[in-house]
């Protein structure tokens, strides 16, 4: 009697989990699981949102900087007691000696392109669309002519007749449409601010390339760069991303101005 007792109490210690019992632990395992993977997606989608939209802001705020230091110097030549706009601005490509810019206008993508001129002596740090100033170490005054405008999706600055992409420096091939960093720049509107009398340094109207009659009266300008929406997707579920972001910025030209 006491030994039937002993084995009976024996097996029952020795009793474990049953089929059911383990399934529903797998099952309960399996939900934790499926939750634990969908917070890693998300935050893993917001992570590539947030990189995206920061690269996005990176290269607006690079190219607006550049776009500004530009357009800002037009027309400006060193020592003018010895120098003249004539001599200084010399004739090239669309402009005539002493013209300090020209644009022209495209209603359509990639949109329009701008034509800026100066001049700048040796260590005066003024700095071209690429970043760089006159190191030359000559005297007389040195010519940069900048041409702005959008190619295969990127900023472009025609630095005196070489491409180079607005942040860098190294020229680069128009026929090659990838991108760095995946941010494209679908368009680039100009708008220029001019005073039509030309009797003062008041903007009277904005106008387009085409509509500039004087470019001498060209006081400011509005420069709108239209970038594609990292975030974009048609397909998306409810109210999806606007395709484009547009960023503006209006820069006074400081020869015009008088800053």
């Amino acid at each position: 009697m006491y030994s039937h007792l002993a084995r009976v109490r024996a097996a029952r210690s020795q009793g474990g989990f049953t089929i059911v019992e383990i399934m529903v632990a797998m099952l309960i395992g399996l939900f934790l699981l499926g939750g634990l993977m969908t917070l890693v997606q998300d935050n893993r989608r917001t992570f590539a949102s947030q990189n995206q939209l920061s690269q996005l802001q990176d290269s607006e705020r690079i190219a607006m900087t550049m776009i500004t230091d530009v357009i800002q110097t037009a027309g400006y030549f060193p020592d003018p007691t010895t120098n003249t706009v004539t001599s200084s601005l010399p004739a090239v490509g669309s402009l005539i000696a002493g013209q300090f810019m020209a644009g022209t206008f495209n209603a359509a993508a990639p949109g329009d392109s701008i034509t800026v001129q100066y001049a700048t002596t040796t260590g005066d740090g003024i700095v071209n669309c690429i970043g760089g100033s006159n190191t030359s170490g000559a005297t007389a005054p040195f010519a940069y002519v900048n041409v702005f405008s959008v190619v295969n999706g990127e900023l472009i600055c025609n630095l005196n007749g070489t491409n180079y992409q607005l942040a860098g420096s190294v020229p680069i091939s128009l026929t090659n449409a990838s991108l760095n960093n995946g941010i494209v720049i679908n368009k680039m509107t100009i708008l220029y601010g001019v005073n039509v009398s030309g009797a003062d340094n008041s903007v009277t109207s904005y106008v387009t390339a085409a509509a500039v009659a004087n470019w001498s009266n060209v006081i400011s300008v509005q420069v709108t760069l239209q970038f594609l929406n990292p975030l974009y997707n048609s397909t998306a579920p409810g109210t999806p991303q606007p395709q484009y972001l547009n960023f503006q910025r209006v820069i006074g030209v400081m020869n015009q101005t008088g800053i």
